[in-house]
């Protein structure tokens, strides 16, 4: 199962300025593959050590942070030998051993010639912010679930792949109903790994449910692991109520709907847990387009997703029979799987983080806005073939120099003031293929 962040390990593995490296993600999303693969890949030999009910390796991180004794007693515990640049060093779960946490620090200021990669649940190692946490001294990378793209690797179709990359959409619109059935099929499935590598294997939609449903336990789970009683009852609450907010017109997100007589500050912390566990993903509203956006924003009103869009077909209860009813699944409770996708692609796959718009006092709103090489692009998305735009016209018109996108089931097209983009190739046009400021 390929995953393009690979690509970014190796440019830091040569890095002349490469940092010990924490891959974050949640739990299950393939961190731990990932490391494993890229070094089998990329360097002699990995020491791989879990601190995951390991005190015996956990003690010896007790006694100081000398890199030359912890390298020994590495390669004691693994039977290996650890050869700086020539050997990956992965500690897993690390956020069992915080001080292992903090010996990060000390490899990067003593032995920087060793390639050291950690990897740990988020809603782990968010407990040890502040706390120990390397600040500075190491590199970060987020490991998301998988992509559309990714997605269609997996299940074997790498020249659709290719032709979307490739963004000559008269190619690609000849296979437009392949592709539209194959973005049907992941927005039940999902881009967790283990729920992808199922399907791949049976073709079994059920199958990839029931993994979808184990991980959502976990997840769950987790949640009162670290937590007090009354702390999960508010994070559960507020992480169960997000299929219902995202099913109506207006997806913003409301405490009323959580419960009756829910306020803001009974609930705000359960938010900012579930959304640093990079559990949910929150979008804030920004009271103008203008760069930079993050300093338009107003983080007491905003949407918020789930990590993966079959996340939430699962915790929807969505069942496999809606993917053999035409397009319906894009509609679905207000096409909120549609909004979940575009707002994970663009996060996962872009690489922007999105903000969205509203009037103060009309119905008016734009779905997305995000900023690139100094730019801003309103989005708009129709989960059907309905390509009225009322909302995002009139934006383009009270704002002008926008580059304009709308993402539909549509092919790509190009109007005078809006640019049209197929959702099974999302991407962000430059400059000179659209209308110029």
């Amino acid at each position: 199962m390929e995953r393009f962040l690979i690509k970014e390990l190796i440019a830091w593995k040569t890095s002349i300025r490469r940092k010990p490296l924490i891959l974050n993600g949640v739990r299950q999303v393939g961190k731990t593959w990932l490391l494993r693969e890229f070094g089998a890949q990329h360097f002699d030999n990995v020491v791989y050590v879990n601190f995951d009910n390991n005190p015996q390796l956990t003690r010896h991180f007790d006694d100081g942070y000398d890199i030359a004794r912890l390298i020994s007693v590495l390669q004691v515990e693994t039977h290996q030998k650890i050869n700086p640049q020539s050997t990956l060093v992965i500690f897993d779960e690390i956020q069992e051993c915080p001080k292992a946490l903090t010996a990060l620090k000390y490899f990067y200021e003593n032995a920087p010639e060793y390639a050291v990669t950690a990897a740990g649940s988020l809603l782990g190692l968010l407990i040890h912010e502040g706390t120990g946490f390397p600040v500075g001294k190491v590199d970060t990378l987020n490991l998301y679930p998988l992509t559309f793209r990714e997605f269609l690797n997996a299940i074997g179709e790498q020249i659709l792949t290719e032709a979307i990359d490739s963004r000559d959409y008269k190619l690609i619109d000849t296979f437009a109903v392949k592709l539209i059935n194959y973005l049907r099929q992941y927005y039940f499935v999902g881009g967790m790994p283990e729920a992808v590598h199922s399907f791949c294997q049976t073709g079994d939609f059920a199958r990839s449910r029931e993994i979808q449903k184990q991980i959502i336990y976990g997840y769950e789970r987790d949640m009162s692991k670290h937590l007090s009683v009354k702390e999960t009852e508010a994070v559960l609450s507020a992480w169960h109520s997000i299929p219902a907010h995202l099913s109506q017109e207006n997806k913003r997100f409301i405490f009323g709907h959580i419960k009756k007589s829910a306020r803001a500050r009974d609930y705000q912390s359960a938010i900012t847990w579930l959304t640093n566990a990079g559990l949910a993903l929150l979008i804030p509203r920004v009271s103008k387009p203008a760069i930079p956006l993050s300093a338009y924003a107003d983080r007491s009103i905003f949407k918020l997703f789930l990590v993966d869009v079959g996340l939430l077909a699962a915790i929807s209860g969505l069942d496999a029979h809606s993917l053999i009813e035409g397009n319906a699944i894009f509609s679905e409770f207000k096409g909120a799987l549609t909004e979940q996708y575009v707002a994970q692609e663009l996060v996962a796959s872009i690489g922007v983080m999105p903000f969205y718009w509203s009037a103060e006092n009309s119905r008016g709103e734009i779905d997305f806005l995000v900023q690139q090489n100094g730019r801003i692009y309103p989005i708009e998305v129709k989960a059907e073939e309905n390509l009225k735009a009322k909302s995002l016209r009139a934006f383009s018109e009270r704002y002008q120099n926008l580059l304009a996108l709308r993402f539909s089931l549509s092919g790509y097209r190009e109007e005078n003031w809006m640019c049209n983009i197929p959702l099974y190739g999302i991407f962000l046009p430059s400059n000179s293929s659209s209308k110029q400021s």
